[in-house]
């Protein structure tokens, strides 16, 4: 998916509270002034990080376009953009899957928890392959850059992170934020009812209460590491690879969630806003796949 520099404004605001190879974003920073086009930008973001969970590839070739390379570095970066989504491609076309799957579920049939289970798996397991197929492409980047702009990629990524985080990671808190996550963008853009937002969220904690929750102090330290070794001189993703899980965990978790959700939704809602709701979901399934650059 293609994002502007004024959508990508809003990770890098993040971004901001944290400087060089140890920045890590975590709380937004005070609201400041931006125009319609910011704002309909950002909100395109944060929507595509609640649809599509790619990880730290993912975030890398998201943030690539604002980097601000030279003239004479950007057929090289170009070509590292292109081989980043080839080598996303199996979990893009897994999420496709994944999101036909619920959308066909909010249909008149309803879920078929086995097949969306499958659908959920299947995304993990494209997962565990992105970062061995990625390891020569990163270690070309690592090449390419210059160290400030390794430094700048770096801080990007972590602040796709705290979007990521804020847009998934949530919908089920005893103290959700009522701007951010699945729930509050769906409750405008499907026009929930407050006893639908009720009943939704205490379904979407109990439902949670079996679940494993996502470690965000583990994947903020699997980001620190990649950040300070992808910042110092020498670089080798290939061994990087074996202590950094954070793709699969992210990608798992973010598909086991989304499902989550749109399960717990599916029966609270009018048939019109299933109708929407799963055209919404066929959407992102069909420019999901191949569009991960920012």
């Amino acid at each position: 998916m293609n994002f502007g520099p004024a959508t990508v404004k809003v990770a890098f605001l993040l971004a901001a509270l944290g400087a060089g190879c140890h920045a890590t974003a975590s709380t937004p920073p005070p609201a400041t002034a931006a125009t319609a086009e910011d704002d309909a930008e950002s909100s395109a973001l944060m929507e595509h990080h609640r649809y599509h969970h790619g990880g730290v590839a993912l975030f890398i070739a998201m943030s690539l376009d604002t980097l601000g390379v030279s003239p004479e570095q950007r057929g090289a970066i170009e070509k590292i953009q292109a081989d980043l989504r080839v080598e996303t491609q199996p979990v893009h076309e897994a999420e496709r899957e994944l999101l036909g799957t619920l959308a066909d579920g909010l249909g008149d049939t309803g879920f078929d928890a086995a097949k969306v289970d499958g659908a959920v798996s299947r995304v993990s397991l494209a997962a565990t392959g992105v970062h061995d197929a990625a390891a020569k492409t990163l270690n070309e980047l690592h090449d390419i850059l210059t160290p400030p702009q390794r430094v700048a990629l770096v801080d990007k990524v972590e602040a796709h992170w705290a979007v990521w985080r804020e847009e998934n990671d949530g919908d089920a808190s005893p103290l959700p934020r009522a701007d951010r996550g699945h729930l509050a963008a769906l409750t405008n853009e499907l026009g929930l009812t407050p006893d639908q937002v009720a009943k939704i969220r205490a379904r979407l904690a109990d439902g949670g209460k079996g679940v494993a929750p996502l470690d965000r102090q583990e994947v903020a330290a699997q980001l620190r590491a990649f950040g300070d070794a992808f910042c110092a001189d020498a670089f080798d993703a290939r061994v990087l690879g074996t202590k950094l899980p954070t793709d699969t965990r992210l990608v798992g978790w973010g598909a086991g969630h989304l499902a989550r959700v749109v399960e717990t939704m599916g029966p609270i809602l009018t048939p019109a806003q299933r109708a929407t709701f799963a055209q919404t979901l066929r959407n992102h399934a069909d420019h999901g796949a191949g569009e991960g650059s920012s």
